[in-house]
Protein backbone atom coordinates (compact mmCIF):
# COMPACT_ATOMS: atom_id res chain seq x y z
CA UNK A 1 0.00 0.00 0.00
CA UNK A 2 0.92 3.68 -0.77
CA UNK A 3 0.40 7.09 1.35
CA UNK A 4 0.63 10.35 0.61
CA UNK A 5 1.66 12.72 3.15
CA UNK A 6 3.71 15.69 4.08
CA UNK A 7 7.50 15.04 4.94
CA UNK A 8 8.80 14.62 8.02
CA UNK A 9 12.34 14.43 9.47
CA UNK A 10 12.41 11.05 9.70
CA UNK A 11 12.59 11.02 5.79
CA UNK A 12 15.71 12.48 5.44
CA UNK A 13 17.64 9.43 3.88
CA UNK A 14 14.95 8.41 1.81
CA UNK A 15 14.15 11.99 -0.08
CA UNK A 16 18.02 12.32 -0.35
CA UNK A 17 17.99 8.50 -2.17
CA UNK A 18 15.18 9.54 -4.27
CA UNK A 19 17.17 13.16 -4.92
CA UNK A 20 19.92 11.29 -6.29
CA UNK A 21 17.72 10.24 -9.41
CA UNK A 22 17.84 13.97 -10.54
CA UNK A 23 19.82 16.39 -8.48
CA UNK A 24 17.41 19.31 -9.21
CA UNK A 25 17.46 22.79 -7.90
CA UNK A 26 14.19 21.77 -6.20
CA UNK A 27 15.17 18.80 -4.78
CA UNK A 28 19.41 18.81 -5.01
CA UNK A 29 21.22 15.54 -4.04
CA UNK A 30 22.62 16.92 -0.58
CA UNK A 31 22.05 15.90 2.79
CA UNK A 32 21.81 19.66 3.98
CA UNK A 33 19.86 20.70 1.57
CA UNK A 34 17.29 18.11 2.27
CA UNK A 35 17.09 18.45 6.16
CA UNK A 36 16.41 22.07 5.70
CA UNK A 37 14.34 21.11 2.91
CA UNK A 38 12.17 19.28 5.48
CA UNK A 39 12.45 21.79 8.14
CA UNK A 40 10.70 24.50 6.27
CA UNK A 41 8.22 21.96 4.68
CA UNK A 42 7.14 20.71 8.07
CA UNK A 43 7.06 24.86 9.19
CA UNK A 44 4.54 25.16 6.62
CA UNK A 45 2.10 22.36 6.91
CA UNK A 46 2.15 23.18 10.70
CA UNK A 47 1.11 27.23 9.72
CA UNK A 48 4.56 28.56 11.06
CA UNK A 49 5.62 30.16 7.99
CA UNK A 50 4.06 33.34 6.35
CA UNK A 51 1.39 32.39 3.97
CA UNK A 52 3.71 32.68 0.51
CA UNK A 53 6.39 31.85 1.96
CA UNK A 54 6.05 28.49 2.45
CA UNK A 55 7.26 25.35 0.56
CA UNK A 56 5.71 22.30 0.88
CA UNK A 57 7.04 18.84 0.28
CA UNK A 58 4.71 15.96 -0.57
CA UNK A 59 6.32 12.28 -0.26
CA UNK A 60 5.18 8.97 -1.37
CA UNK A 61 5.67 6.37 1.10
CA UNK A 62 5.61 2.62 0.56
CA UNK A 63 3.55 1.58 3.99
CA UNK A 64 5.07 -1.96 3.66
CA UNK A 65 8.19 -1.18 3.56
CA UNK A 66 8.49 2.12 5.70
CA UNK A 67 10.03 3.73 2.68
CA UNK A 68 9.77 7.19 0.97
CA UNK A 69 9.73 6.46 -2.70
CA UNK A 70 8.79 9.68 -4.43
CA UNK A 71 7.98 13.15 -3.78
CA UNK A 72 6.47 16.71 -4.83
CA UNK A 73 6.30 20.28 -3.92
CA UNK A 74 4.10 23.20 -3.96
CA UNK A 75 6.28 26.72 -3.60
CA UNK A 76 3.60 29.08 -2.55
CA UNK A 77 4.80 31.90 -4.57
CA UNK A 78 7.93 31.42 -6.99
CA UNK A 79 9.30 34.99 -7.05
CA UNK A 80 10.15 37.59 -4.49
CA UNK A 81 12.05 41.31 -4.48
CA UNK A 82 14.86 38.97 -2.81
CA UNK A 83 14.78 36.34 -5.19
CA UNK A 84 12.45 37.21 -8.04
CA UNK A 85 11.57 34.51 -10.90
CA UNK A 86 13.47 34.75 -13.63
CA UNK A 87 13.06 33.51 -17.69
CA UNK A 88 13.49 34.14 -20.91
CA UNK A 89 10.61 35.36 -22.90
CA UNK A 90 10.67 34.48 -26.19
CA UNK A 91 9.03 37.11 -28.89
CA UNK A 92 9.66 37.11 -32.73
CA UNK A 93 10.55 40.07 -34.70
CA UNK A 94 9.74 40.59 -38.51
CA UNK A 95 12.22 42.33 -41.13
CA UNK A 96 11.70 43.02 -44.66
CA UNK A 97 13.73 44.20 -47.17
CA UNK A 98 12.16 46.02 -50.29
CA UNK A 99 15.38 46.08 -52.15
CA UNK A 100 16.33 43.02 -52.20
CA UNK A 101 12.69 41.54 -51.52
CA UNK A 102 13.91 39.65 -48.43
CA UNK A 103 11.61 38.79 -45.62
CA UNK A 104 12.86 37.25 -42.53
CA UNK A 105 11.10 36.54 -38.76
CA UNK A 106 13.28 35.95 -36.31
CA UNK A 107 12.58 34.58 -32.50
CA UNK A 108 13.82 36.61 -29.51
CA UNK A 109 14.89 35.60 -26.16
CA UNK A 110 14.42 38.66 -23.78
CA UNK A 111 15.72 38.27 -19.92
CA UNK A 112 12.56 38.84 -17.63
CA UNK A 113 12.02 39.07 -13.60
CA UNK A 114 8.56 38.40 -11.88
CA UNK A 115 9.22 39.77 -8.00
CA UNK A 116 5.66 38.94 -6.98
CA UNK A 117 5.29 35.45 -8.89
CA UNK A 118 2.89 33.12 -9.43
CA UNK A 119 2.43 29.97 -7.20
CA UNK A 120 4.77 26.91 -8.47
CA UNK A 121 4.66 22.96 -8.68
CA UNK A 122 7.72 21.31 -8.96
CA UNK A 123 10.02 18.59 -7.36
CA UNK A 124 8.21 15.45 -8.65
CA UNK A 125 10.30 12.14 -8.64
CA UNK A 126 9.50 9.06 -8.56
CA UNK A 127 11.78 5.56 -8.33
CA UNK A 128 12.63 4.52 -11.74
CA UNK A 129 11.11 1.16 -10.52
CA UNK A 130 7.66 2.45 -10.06
CA UNK A 131 6.47 4.64 -12.98
CA UNK A 132 5.23 2.20 -14.78
CA UNK A 133 3.34 0.44 -11.64
CA UNK A 134 -0.39 -0.09 -11.87
CA UNK A 135 -0.85 2.25 -8.70
CA UNK A 136 0.02 4.80 -11.49
CA UNK A 137 1.97 6.57 -8.69
CA UNK A 138 3.38 9.61 -10.38
CA UNK A 139 -0.10 10.59 -11.44
CA UNK A 140 -0.53 10.49 -7.37
CA UNK A 141 1.75 12.46 -6.76
CA UNK A 142 0.86 15.23 -9.23
CA UNK A 143 -2.32 15.44 -8.31
CA UNK A 144 -1.70 15.69 -4.73
CA UNK A 145 -0.57 19.32 -4.83
CA UNK A 146 -3.91 20.23 -6.70
CA UNK A 147 -6.12 18.74 -3.82
CA UNK A 148 -4.16 20.94 -1.36
CA UNK A 149 -4.04 24.04 -3.52
CA UNK A 150 -8.08 23.39 -4.00
CA UNK A 151 -8.61 22.93 -0.72
CA UNK A 152 -6.55 26.17 0.74
CA UNK A 153 -7.35 27.84 -2.22
CA UNK A 154 -6.58 31.12 -0.22
CA UNK A 155 -3.01 30.00 0.32
CA UNK A 156 -2.29 30.74 -3.29
CA UNK A 157 -1.45 32.93 -5.92
CA UNK A 158 -3.99 33.29 -8.88
CA UNK A 159 -1.61 31.57 -11.46
CA UNK A 160 0.49 28.28 -11.28
CA UNK A 161 3.39 27.60 -13.36
CA UNK A 162 5.56 24.35 -13.90
CA UNK A 163 8.46 24.72 -15.66
CA UNK A 164 9.28 21.19 -17.53
CA UNK A 165 12.75 19.52 -18.20
CA UNK A 166 14.02 20.32 -22.06
CA UNK A 167 16.41 17.53 -23.69
CA UNK A 168 19.58 17.81 -21.87
CA UNK A 169 22.77 15.48 -22.60
CA UNK A 170 23.88 12.13 -21.46
CA UNK A 171 25.79 13.83 -19.02
CA UNK A 172 23.29 16.12 -17.63
CA UNK A 173 24.88 19.54 -19.85
CA UNK A 174 22.37 21.71 -21.01
CA UNK A 175 23.65 23.11 -25.00
CA UNK A 176 21.95 26.37 -24.41
CA UNK A 177 23.83 26.99 -21.14
CA UNK A 178 26.91 25.97 -23.02
CA UNK A 179 26.32 28.50 -25.80
CA UNK A 180 24.63 31.16 -23.66
CA UNK A 181 25.25 31.13 -19.59
CA UNK A 182 28.71 29.90 -19.55
CA UNK A 183 29.96 32.68 -21.88
CA UNK A 184 28.13 35.33 -19.81
CA UNK A 185 28.65 34.12 -16.14
CA UNK A 186 32.13 31.75 -16.37
CA UNK A 187 30.19 29.11 -14.28
CA UNK A 188 29.09 25.33 -15.67
CA UNK A 189 25.25 24.73 -15.44
CA UNK A 190 25.67 22.76 -12.50
CA UNK A 191 27.14 25.47 -10.45
CA UNK A 192 24.95 28.43 -11.93
CA UNK A 193 21.87 26.19 -10.67
CA UNK A 194 22.97 25.45 -7.42
CA UNK A 195 23.94 29.04 -6.80
CA UNK A 196 20.70 30.52 -8.02
CA UNK A 197 18.20 28.21 -5.80
CA UNK A 198 19.40 31.11 -3.41
CA UNK A 199 21.20 33.84 -5.04
CA UNK A 200 20.03 35.02 -8.32
CA UNK A 201 21.87 38.89 -8.16
CA UNK A 202 24.72 37.24 -10.45
CA UNK A 203 21.87 36.30 -13.20
CA UNK A 204 21.04 40.53 -12.95
CA UNK A 205 24.05 41.81 -13.49
CA UNK A 206 26.32 39.23 -15.71
CA UNK A 207 22.95 38.19 -18.08
CA UNK A 208 22.13 40.82 -21.10
CA UNK A 209 18.99 42.88 -20.65
CA UNK A 210 18.54 43.19 -24.38
CA UNK A 211 16.97 40.81 -26.98
CA UNK A 212 18.63 37.81 -28.28
CA UNK A 213 18.21 37.12 -31.46
CA UNK A 214 18.02 32.83 -31.71
CA UNK A 215 19.95 32.78 -35.23
CA UNK A 216 23.29 33.55 -33.36
CA UNK A 217 23.07 30.25 -32.15
CA UNK A 218 23.91 26.86 -32.87
CA UNK A 219 20.99 24.64 -34.68
CA UNK A 220 21.33 21.92 -32.47
CA UNK A 221 20.50 24.88 -29.25
CA UNK A 222 17.74 26.77 -31.62
CA UNK A 223 16.04 23.48 -32.07
CA UNK A 224 16.00 22.63 -28.22
CA UNK A 225 14.52 25.88 -27.34
CA UNK A 226 11.06 25.27 -25.54
CA UNK A 227 11.18 21.90 -26.13
CA UNK A 228 9.89 19.16 -23.90
CA UNK A 229 12.81 16.82 -22.78
CA UNK A 230 11.79 12.79 -23.66
CA UNK A 231 11.13 11.95 -20.21
CA UNK A 232 8.65 14.99 -19.54
CA UNK A 233 5.95 14.10 -22.17
CA UNK A 234 3.90 12.51 -19.80
CA UNK A 235 3.60 15.50 -17.60
CA UNK A 236 3.25 17.64 -20.39
CA UNK A 237 0.45 16.11 -21.31
CA UNK A 238 -1.12 16.04 -17.79
CA UNK A 239 -0.94 19.66 -17.54
CA UNK A 240 -2.04 20.53 -20.56
CA UNK A 241 -5.36 17.99 -19.83
CA UNK A 242 -5.98 20.11 -16.76
CA UNK A 243 -5.58 23.61 -18.21
CA UNK A 244 -2.34 24.42 -18.46
CA UNK A 245 -0.65 26.11 -21.69
CA UNK A 246 2.77 26.89 -23.03
CA UNK A 247 3.68 30.33 -21.39
CA UNK A 248 6.34 31.21 -24.89
CA UNK A 249 8.88 31.51 -21.67
CA UNK A 250 11.75 29.03 -20.70
CA UNK A 251 14.22 28.79 -18.58
CA UNK A 252 17.07 30.87 -19.04
CA UNK A 253 19.63 28.35 -17.86
CA UNK A 254 18.33 25.13 -19.89
CA UNK A 255 15.68 26.56 -22.23
CA UNK A 256 12.90 24.15 -20.74
CA UNK A 257 9.53 25.39 -21.08
CA UNK A 258 7.26 27.41 -18.65
CA UNK A 259 3.40 25.94 -18.22
CA UNK A 260 1.22 27.96 -16.79
CA UNK A 261 -2.62 28.17 -15.90
CA UNK A 262 -5.29 30.63 -14.04
CA UNK A 263 -5.30 28.99 -10.40
CA UNK A 264 -9.26 29.29 -10.81
CA UNK A 265 -9.20 27.42 -14.01
CA UNK A 266 -7.64 24.19 -13.28
CA UNK A 267 -9.86 21.64 -13.50
CA UNK A 268 -8.36 19.37 -10.39
CA UNK A 269 -8.18 22.63 -8.12
CA UNK A 270 -12.02 23.40 -8.53
CA UNK A 271 -13.34 19.54 -8.85
CA UNK A 272 -11.61 19.23 -5.20
CA UNK A 273 -14.10 19.60 -1.95
CA UNK A 274 -14.43 18.71 1.84
CA UNK A 275 -17.01 16.16 2.74
CA UNK A 276 -18.41 14.29 5.66
CA UNK A 277 -17.55 10.63 6.02
CA UNK A 278 -20.42 8.92 5.51
CA UNK A 279 -21.62 4.52 6.81
CA UNK A 280 -21.52 2.89 3.73
CA UNK A 281 -24.09 0.04 4.37
CA UNK A 282 -27.55 0.40 2.67
CA UNK A 283 -26.88 3.28 1.24
CA UNK A 284 -24.07 1.87 -0.86
CA UNK A 285 -27.09 -0.67 -2.22
CA UNK A 286 -29.34 1.55 -2.99
CA UNK A 287 -26.82 3.21 -5.56
CA UNK A 288 -24.69 6.21 -5.69
CA UNK A 289 -21.81 7.69 -7.71
CA UNK A 290 -18.39 5.67 -7.40
CA UNK A 291 -15.12 7.65 -8.19
CA UNK A 292 -11.80 6.66 -8.31
CA UNK A 293 -9.62 9.63 -6.94
CA UNK A 294 -7.79 10.68 -4.03
CA UNK A 295 -9.16 11.08 -0.28
CA UNK A 296 -7.23 13.15 1.92
CA UNK A 297 -7.42 14.50 5.84
CA UNK A 298 -5.57 17.09 7.62
CA UNK A 299 -4.88 16.85 11.56
CA UNK A 300 -3.61 18.62 14.31
CA UNK A 301 -0.38 16.44 14.73
CA UNK A 302 2.11 15.08 12.28
CA UNK A 303 2.11 13.78 9.70
CA UNK A 304 -0.64 16.74 9.75
CA UNK A 305 -1.52 15.94 5.57
CA UNK A 306 -1.96 12.39 4.66
CA UNK A 307 -3.83 11.12 0.98
CA UNK A 308 -4.42 8.12 -0.26
CA UNK A 309 -5.81 6.62 -3.70
CA UNK A 310 -9.02 4.79 -3.76
CA UNK A 311 -12.75 4.28 -4.82
CA UNK A 312 -15.62 6.26 -2.56
CA UNK A 313 -19.11 7.73 -3.27
CA UNK A 314 -20.03 11.24 -2.97
CA UNK A 315 -23.47 11.89 -2.40
CA UNK A 316 -23.42 15.83 -2.68
CA UNK A 317 -20.64 16.75 0.58
CA UNK A 318 -20.68 13.87 1.51
CA UNK A 319 -18.98 10.55 1.18
CA UNK A 320 -18.80 7.01 1.27
CA UNK A 321 -15.09 5.46 2.19
CA UNK A 322 -14.13 0.97 1.70
CA UNK A 323 -13.58 -0.44 5.50
CA UNK A 324 -9.70 -0.14 4.27
CA UNK A 325 -9.45 3.38 2.94
CA UNK A 326 -10.91 4.96 6.38
CA UNK A 327 -8.26 2.46 7.84
CA UNK A 328 -5.66 3.87 5.86
CA UNK A 329 -7.06 7.67 6.61
CA UNK A 330 -7.85 6.96 10.40
CA UNK A 331 -11.41 8.32 10.35
CA UNK A 332 -15.00 7.12 10.84
CA UNK A 333 -18.17 8.20 10.04
CA UNK A 334 -19.45 12.07 10.95
CA UNK A 335 -14.93 13.31 10.00
CA UNK A 336 -13.68 15.77 7.61
CA UNK A 337 -12.38 14.58 4.95
CA UNK A 338 -10.72 16.58 1.13
CA UNK A 339 -11.69 14.40 -2.12
CA UNK A 340 -10.32 14.70 -5.66
CA UNK A 341 -12.14 12.35 -8.08
CA UNK A 342 -9.92 11.44 -11.43
CA UNK A 343 -12.16 9.98 -13.54
CA UNK A 344 -15.80 10.25 -14.60
CA UNK A 345 -18.25 9.28 -12.13
CA UNK A 346 -19.67 5.49 -12.22
CA UNK A 347 -23.15 4.21 -11.14
CA UNK A 348 -22.65 2.23 -8.30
Amino acid sequence: MFRLREALPSDVASILDVAGHLDSVNLPHDEAAIKALVAGSVAAFSGEQETFKREYLFVLEDVARGRVVGTSMIHAQHGTRRSPHVYFDITHEEHYSETLDRHFEHRLLRIGYNYNGPTEIGGLVLQPELRTSPERLGKQLSYVRFLFIGAHREWFRSEVISELMPPLEEDGTSLLWEALGRRFTGLSYQEADRISSTNKEFIRTLFPQDPIYTCLLPAPVQAIIGVVGEDTRGVEHMLRKIGFSFANRIDPFDGGPHFIAKTDDITLVHQTRHATVFELGERRAAGGLEHMGLVAVERTEAPRFIAVQGRFFLEGNHVGLEPSLSAALGVTPGDRVIVLPFEEAARA
